[in-house]
């Protein structure tokens, strides 16, 4: 079994929820350092892998076997040319307790952020809200 931080779509009550087939662990996490995390074209969730930039994250944390993660990889589309790169970054719990943990990430090339298009961020959260505006 993997830890796997998901802090866009794959949350639990989020569009791509379906698709993580992992047991979510109890409570709220973050990233424990501060990451870039924009909305590409103002609506895909995005984090960029430029350590002390940007917010810490919020997200949730899941256990997820290989088949679940393979799915996961399959719809982030990793080692697909503009696809997600599935790296190992450290989250801590929210509220401050227990140790640095070694999870799974997606993130994004930074060249994305070059795009035309507007790219709301750096934000520490990906919300309700945002999800709203996500359409596949």
């Amino acid at each position: 079994m993997s830890l796997l931080f998901v802090y866009g779509s794959l949350k639990q009550d989020y569009p791509n929820h379906p698709v993580n087939r992992g047991r979510r662990v109890p409570g709220e996490y973050r990233t424990a350092q501060a990451y870039p995390m924009h909305l590409i074209d103002s609506v895909l969730p995005c984090l960029f892998l430029q350590p002390g930039q940007g917010l810490p994250v919020s997200g949730q944390l899941f256990e997820v076997n290989a088949d679940a993660l393979a799915a996961m990889d399959a719809l982030e589309r990793v080692g697909e040319p503009g696809g997600y790169q599935r790296v190992t970054i450290d989250v801590v719990a929210s509220d401050g307790s227990g140790a640095l943990t070694p999870a799974f990430a997606y993130v994004q090339d930074a060249a994305l952020l070059q795009r035309g298009g507007p790219h709301p961020g750096p934000l520490a959260d990906y919300t309700p809200e945002h999800a709203r505006a996500l359409r596949w």
